[in-house]
């Protein structure tokens, strides 16, 4: 690929945009270090993407299932190879520690492997006919061009839980990363191009808001994939909706966390640290509330104070870092105001609550780990997202308090219980309102064969990764073979009085 300026990735070439217009990229721990400059793209090069794409698929659809998990194969082992460099970089340009990066790259090269095998697992289904000597089955097929527009949090494995179902399905794509994840973006594509996807299966354009809403409104993108913020989410359904195009939507979360009093506080303080503070609390599955039984509240509180002020905010490239910076100005603006709306719920800033300054963080925009307390269920902080490392912790006196606080927010995506009681247990897996559950463990996300989405505001009801994420990127046909050798009508009443 070629060096600084980036360019896009339209019908197998790297071009610029049409405008001749760049943004630049820089590294959220230290701004003074640019990234390089990319394609500042408007709705011609989208147009010109989705052109490529278009004619790519009347070739692509035809290769046989199975030949394209080849191909994606090939991709895995170029992203293992590549495993390191890509972390590397992404660290650098979007902020979260090595060893996240590492395994966000990692999640993309189970992705591609899972993919591989799905090649030949696009069931269709056989079901017998209600009239003689007639066959009755359904296929699988693609859909045609899909734009891909994703976040910059999980900036390679996220486009892959996309991309990757994709192009196996026979469909072809036009993909536009996050403008804080230009070259995360284009890491990737580089090792689609390198694995031998054919041109104008996978087209990259780089750009803000304005290139994402061309690929909505084209009459020719037949389906979105979208990862952000739930308005931009209703957004772009209604914008879709105009034209019919299918849309999938994966948007925020407030996930809560519920701890027991019987619960083993050791590893639901982990699990806290883990879930609220990993990647800097910029995730749509951070545990944003903690939601603790009275008779644990000041202990597992004290404990999670405890180990946060231990947390080493740095870059996130250098081994002794455990916590990065937020990705800009206006995520560092939006968390730092969330103090005030705290102060003034009546909420208790327990710890951190400040812009991180000083040793080395002076021109980064790290922000202390922070944790509210004295929260109640009606608070802002209680009920908003607010994307950053703070975590809001709320009493309660019992179980099925905890469940109808859990549920009382707009957003239903990752939720985890705390609890040694195998009935609470089943009871949280089949009551919390969310499209994950985790019992003893953090709000995390899924794995790659499994499902990933949530309910409420947090999407429209497709998942991402494992089987189902293949519904999305398919059709089903409905065939029927009549080899009778006479009319049989179909829904027409055959039975005698």
């Amino acid at each position: 690929m070629a060096d600084a300026p980036f360019l896009n990735f339209i019908g197998g070439e790297w071009v610029a945009a049409a405008s001749g217009d760049t943004f630049e990229s820089r590294n959220p721990a230290d701004t003074t270090d640019v990234i390089g400059s990319f394609p500042s793209s408007t709705a011609d090069d989208v147009a010109r993407a989705v052109e490529a794409a278009k004619e790519a698929f009347k070739t692509w659809r035809l290769v046989p299932a199975p030949k394209r998990g080849e191909i994606l194969k090939r991709v895995g082992d170029l992203m293992t190879e590549r495993k390191s460099e890509i972390a590397r970089a992404m660290t650098r340009e979007m902020g979260k520690p090595f060893f996240e990066t590492k395994g966000d790259v990692q999640e993309a090269i189970d992705t591609a492997y899972y993919a591989m095998t799905m090649g030949r697992q696009l069931f269709g289904h056989t079901v017998p006919s209600e009239m003689n000597n007639k066959f009755n089955m359904t296929v699988r097929r693609p859909i045609g061009v899909c734009g891909l527009i994703t976040a910059w949090n999980f900036p390679v494995a996220v486009p892959t839980w996309k991309m990757f179902p994709a192009i196996l399905s026979g469909n072809t794509v036009v993909f536009k990363p996050s403008e804080d994840a230009p070259h995360s973006g284009a890491l990737l594509v580089q090792v689609l191009e390198d694995a031998g996807v054919p041109a104008g299966v996978v087209n990259l354009v780089q750009g803000a808001g304005e290139t994402g809403q061309a690929i909505v409104d084209h009459e020719d993108v037949a389906a979105i994939s979208f990862t952000g913020s739930s308005e931009t989410g209703a957004g772009i359904a209604s914008s879709a909706a105009k034209r019919h195009a299918r849309v999938s939507l994966e948007m925020g979360g407030k996930n809560p966390a519920i701890v027991m009093e019987d619960a083993d506080l050791d590893l639901a303080m982990e699990g806290m640290i883990w879930g609220a503070y990993g990647t800097t609390g910029q995730r749509c599955t951070a545990t944003s509330r903690l939601i603790v039984h009275e008779d644990v509240h000041d202990e597992l509180v004290e404990r999670v104070k405890a180990k946060a002020s231990e947390l080493r905010l740095g870059y996130g490239n250098d081994d002794d870092t455990d916590m990065g910076p937020l990705i800009n100005q206006k995520a560092l603006d939006k968390v730092t105001s969330y103090m005030d709306v705290a102060r003034e719920d009546g909420a208790t800033i327990a710890m951190g609550g400040e812009r991180a300054t000083g040793d080395g963080l002076d021109d980064g925009f790290f922000f202390q780990p922070t944790l509210f307390t004295g929260v109640t269920r009606d608070m802002r902080v209680a009920r908003e997202e607010i994307f950053g490392p703070v975590l809001s912790v709320i009493k309660v006196t019992s179980f099925d308090e905890a469940i109808e606080v859990a549920n009382d927010v707009a957003y239903g995506l990752s939720s985890a219980v705390y609890t040694s009681d195998i009935a609470r247990a089943f009871r949280a897996l089949r009551d919390i309102d969310a499209g994950i559950t985790y019992i003893n463990g953090p709000t995390i996300g899924a794995e790659a064969h499994m499902s990933f989405g949530g309910v409420k505001a947090t999407g429209n009801g497709h998942r991402e990764g494992g089987w189902e994420v293949y519904d999305f990127y398919t059709e089903t046909k409905t065939c029927y073979i009549d080899f009778s050798g006479g009319l049989q009508r179909a829904q027409i009443d055959n039975y005698d009085d």
